[in-house]
């Protein structure tokens, strides 16, 4: 019976070990509450899960993962955990992001919880064996639009911030948006996504801040872009309008629309015709010196 024991635990860690590491961590973004926290429960806690990639492959890049669900809920499946996996086979530190939804949290929790998780990633990246220069973003839907606000609203960090991880940078070296929203406006927004980020009745200015494709600068990191052009729950029109103004302010950019397809396919494993997606990122990657 031990040595069945042993031999349970022997095949277990020889299929943990093959897929870069034996179970991912979880931490918190903030060691006792975050900003604005409601109470002490899952939903008030955002958090990161580290996948490492195995040591043989590892590159030195690293990948922030925030999955999508309508700033409602979190697919953190086909566009988290999948995803990481991905990118764990591909060399590179993938990190899904737990990140504050509505009903109990709106902006700017979300920004608030992307922005700790790159400066954490940035803080401990020798620790994780990645590059601080090599620290990328990707998000679908709207963990797009997160991750594009993380793009376009960054802040060098603070000098003499109490907290050593507030002191770096939360600017993203790169983007990847798969069918992303990213503007707040009601002509081309996902409503829901609208609702749940920023309320019922808005501001106008807090529309326009939050409208994405209004904030790229010459500073903005270069970008990735896939998008359906019949997607029927986010707009293709998210995707052109952030694409034109990523190019008219001098930003390297890519963006590959495809003819057809439904909304939220990850990786597109069901999807024959969209699986060219990941290598395009690929090979855009390598282009970028990040593989």
């Amino acid at each position: 019976m031990y040595r069945s024991l042993l031999l349970s635990i022997w095949c277990l860690l020889l299929t943990s070990f093959a897929f870069g590491q034996i179970r991912p961590d979880t931490l918190s973004l903030w060691p006792i509450a975050a900003p604005g926290a409601l109470g002490s429960s899952p939903q008030d806690i955002p958090s990161l899960t580290v996948y490492l990639p195995a040591a043989e492959t590892a590159g030195g890049t690293a990948v922030l993962v925030c999955p999508g669900g309508g700033y409602g809920h979190l697919a953190m499946d086909h566009e988290g955990k999948q995803v990481a996996e991905w990118l764990n086979a591909n060399g590179m530190a993938a990190f899904v992001l737990k990140y504050r939804i509505a009903p109990h949290y709106h902006h700017p929790a979300p920004l608030l919880d992307v922005q700790r998780a790159l400066r954490i990633i940035r803080f401990r990246a020798e620790e994780w064996g990645i590059n601080p220069n090599r620290i990328g973003i990707i998000g679908f839907s709207a963990g797009g639009h997160l991750a594009s606000s993380a793009g376009t609203h960054f802040t060098p960090g603070v000098a003499d911030a109490p907290d050593a991880i507030d002191r770096v940078s939360c600017r993203p070296d790169f983007m990847i948006l798969g069918y992303p929203v990213i503007s707040m406006k009601m002509a081309v927004t996902h409503q829901g996504s609208r609702r749940n980020l920023l309320g019922s009745r808005p501001d106008t200015t807090l529309v326009m801040l939050m409208s994405n494709e209004e904030q790229i600068t010459e500073r903005t990191p270069p970008t990735f872009l896939f998008h359906t052009s019949n997607d029927q729950t986010v707009a293709v029109e998210n995707s052109l309008l952030f694409y034109r103004n990523l190019v008219r302010a001098g930003v390297s950019a890519e963006m590959h629309i495809f003819r057809d397809g439904p909304h939220g396919v990850g990786l597109a494993h069901h999807h024959a015709h969209l699986q060219s997606w990941p290598k395009l990122c690929l090979e855009w990657l390598r282009g970028l010196g990040m593989l």
